[in-house]
């Protein structure tokens, strides 16, 4: 197996200084998920991975990138020394980047990065070798661990980019160099570091600054703040493609029929009609699966094959996968779960509870007769100074009505409680902990039931309890 890092250019990429000689066929930061011949980078985070540099030696690290020799490693272990361990990284993923001819797209948004990165793995995974971060590896070290992990011989790469401030997306997609970038959505979203959600646009936007020359820039047409996005792809000297329902896009959603378990849409691009399905109900997945088609094509990947390999994406696990919890194997009685219990701002939970109003309960097998639409919606954090009113104006979601209970859960989601109908108003509670123990008497044979909130507020205790009720639980079959 060809080496992804020689001790010599690792040296050369990052001008650090080699004990010995050595050869890393991957990159880890955690020696929890390390593998043996792995290049072991001592980050500087939580806690220091000098601490850890040792251990990782232990468990057969090819090598490990230091700014020092940490207490008990010998001055003679392989080790790569450098002034700045992140720095260094970085220098390791710009130079991964330059030596491999692979296309790459950057990915950013407020709502659908890391399911539609899933989803151009997906698309583009059969037509070359493609390389992407397993996890949702966004932000300052996220994206030089995920280039500096690529392969020489990789045909294309997704990279997904992120941001909590301003001023985090742009040094990034410069690093990786994109050939397209794309834009899901802009959406109140970290709004406590920005003044409004046209300063949100302008730091996705800047996504743009790290295309190459004659690049793509791939965004949703249908927002307010498009053409704030258009003006930034216009002043980098990018191709501008939009995808989305309305007329001027030029990817266009003509209908996405939810089902229970899939979303069949129909499109059109230059006059010509496009179908695809979805693995998973939501006409937002079904917009950034358009929005993916288009990259594949900017891409030079044919489209065609793209949108027929796109039925190979499921969602990941707490991003809206939904799956079957059989209560009894004999009785053949279940209720589904929708997990989306790991991230929320406004335009995801709108999101999520349009997938649960569309979906069809089942009747007759359960306890109370009628299957119902259930809720357990957590708070949205990071939403800044006008989060209460984010928060009320979840009561008049169209079709709420369809949902037969809401429990809420967060100081903040005290005032939708207040504001639903008295026959609609289930539990509120401070923390998830405190429903975590009854989430199994909210539930019957026969529900639906969704849990979203932001994965500050844990409501993944409930996912966890809600999972451990079934025999066998599994995704269902041809679902997420």
């Amino acid at each position: 197996m060809m080496a992804l890092w020689t001790s010599s250019d690792a040296a050369g990429a990052t001008g650090g200084r080699v004990t010995r000689e050595w050869q890393a066929q991957g990159v880890s930061i955690d020696t929890r998920t390390l593998r043996p011949g792995d290049l072991f980078v001592a980050l500087k985070d939580v806690r220091d991975g000098h601490d850890f540099v040792a251990q990782a030696l232990e468990k057969g690290a090819a090598a490990a990138l230091v700014s020092r020799v940490p207490e008990g490693v010998s001055p003679d272990a392989p080790l790569l020394i450098v002034p700045d361990v992140l720095k260094a990284l970085a220098a390791l993923g710009a130079f991964a980047r330059a030596r491999t001819k692979a296309k790459v797209v950057g990915v950013t948004g407020s709502v659908g990065k890391t399911s539609t990165k899933e989803m151009l793995r997906a698309i583009l995974s059969g037509q070359g070798r493609t390389h992407a971060a397993e996890a949702s590896y966004n932000n300052h070290w996220g994206v030089p661990l995920t280039l500096a992990r690529m392969p020489v011989e990789t045909d294309f790469a997704v990279i997904e980019i992120g941001m909590n401030h301003p001023g985090e997306i742009a040094p990034l997609a410069r690093l990786a160099k994109l050939d397209v970038a794309m834009i899901t959505i802009v959406a109140p979203a970290h709004l406590e570091a920005f003044a409004s959600i046209e300063g949100i646009a302008e730091e996705k936007a800047a996504i743009f600054e790290g295309l190459v020359p004659g690049g793509t820039a791939v965004f949703n047409a249908d927002m307010p703040t498009t053409p704030i996005l258009r003006a930034k792809a216009g002043a980098m000297g990018a191709k501008a493609i939009g995808f989305g329902e309305s007329e001027g896009a030029d990817w266009r959603l003509l209908e996405a029929r939810i089902g229970d378990e899939a979303t069949v849409c129909r499109a059109t691009h230059q006059g010509k009609p496009i179908l695809y399905k979805v693995s998973s109900p939501g006409r937002h997945f079904a917009l950034n699966a358009l929005g993916a088609l288009a990259v594949a094509e900017a891409l030079g990947a044919d489209p065609m094959i793209a949108a027929h390999d796109l039925g190979r994406w499921l969602p990941p696990a707490g991003r809206g996968q939904r799956e079957r919890i059989t209560l009894d194997i004999v009785e053949e009685t279940y209720f589904d779960l929708i997990d989306d219990a790991f991230n929320a701002n406004p335009a995801s939970l709108a999101a999520s509870l349009d997938v649960l109003i569309a979906a069809k309960p089942v009747d007759g097998i359960g306890r109370v007769g009628g299957g119902r639409r259930i809720a357990i919606l957590g708070d949205m954090l990071e939403l800044g100074p006008t989060e209460i009113d984010l928060h009320a104006a979840i009561a008049r979601h169209p079709g709420l009505s369809a949902i037969h209970v809401i429990h809420c859960v967060g100081p903040r989601m005290k005032v939708l409680h207040a504001a639903l109908p008295r026959g609609q108003r289930g539990e509120w509670v401070e923390t998830a902990q405190e429903l975590a123990p009854r989430a199994r008497s909210l539930v019957d044979a026969g529900d639906i039931l969704l849990v979203k909130g932001s994965k500050g507020i844990k409501v993944s205790l409930i996912v966890d309890v809600l999972r451990k009720m079934g025999q066998g639980a599994s995704p269902k079959e041809g679902t997420l």
